[in-house]
């Protein structure tokens, strides 16, 4: 796996995947950033929930169990001094379907944290990482 950071101007870089995708990454202001894209922390949090919200997603649909949307919220403490550092992740997820079962997002949830996904696990290594979830009812129909 591979990625390639350009420097465009200011503190702003264009990300490009080995996959052929890009982004755009920028700092605040205050050190010549102009606030055009995420900041590399955030993407750091994305990352992790988009991470985990692939498994989450692909265990509870292999289990057969009638998902419509899953969504994540990720939150982020940082050390208050240099290197800031997550200390804590809290990743809350909202699982969408008709007739799920609080087992059975349970265990994804569970077996994405301890088991699959390797951002949570590796940021594991220095940040307490915490996951939660609550399932709603599908009303489109």
């Amino acid at each position: 796996m591979e990625v390639t950071i350009h420097h465009t101007s200011g503190a702003q870089f264009v990300g490009e995947t080995g996959s052929g995708h890009a982004i755009v990454i920028d700092g605040p202001e205050d050190i010549g950033g102009r606030n055009t894209g995420a900041r590399p922390m955030e993407l750091m949090l994305l990352s992790v929930g988009a991470c985990s919200a692939v498994d989450v997603l692909h265990i509870l649909r292999k289990g057969r169990a009638p998902v419509a949307d899953c969504r994540v919220k990720v939150t982020g403490t940082r050390a208050e001094t240099d290197p800031k550092v997550f200390t804590a992740i809290h990743l809350h997820f909202t699982v969408i379907g008709e007739g799920l079962k609080s087992a059975q997002v349970e265990r994804a949830v569970k077996l994405s944290a301890e088991k699959y996904c390797s951002a949570s696990i590796m940021l594991g290594a220095a940040a307490e990482i915490t996951h939660d979830f609550a399932i709603e009812n599908d009303e489109t129909d």
